[in-house]
């Protein structure tokens, strides 16, 4: 007697499905890319340009708050070299005995 071994076999419809995802994989591969002196394509909306005034205000209202950041920055280092000095005067003995 002889033993039949299955025969690994796809379908009609499993075949045709796999060439139509190759197909498509393929043709999206295929795009053309856009050639580097091909003009860009303009926006239909341009963003509306700020009044030279306007252009002004908001730039000072943003560095202000930066000015002023950098402003209080060095007077916290001032007092940190302040308190580092009395610090080490005290440490090394040189610091005036005033109690307080």
């Amino acid at each position: 007697m002889r033993v039949r071994r299955p025969v690994a076999r796809r379908s009609f419809a499993a075949n045709s499905l796999a060439a139509a995802l190759l197909a498509a994989v393929a043709l999206a591969g295929c795009q053309p890319e856009p050639s580097p002196a091909d003009p860009p394509v303009p926006e239909e909306h341009p963003a509306p340009q700020a009044a030279a005034g306007e252009a002004t205000e908001l730039r000072d209202a943003i560095q202000a708050p930066q000015d002023k950041a950098r402003a209080v920055e060095a007077t916290l280092q001032q007092a940190d070299a302040a308190q580092r000095a009395a610090i080490d005067a005290a440490e090394s003995g040189d610091a005036p005995a005033d109690g307080g």
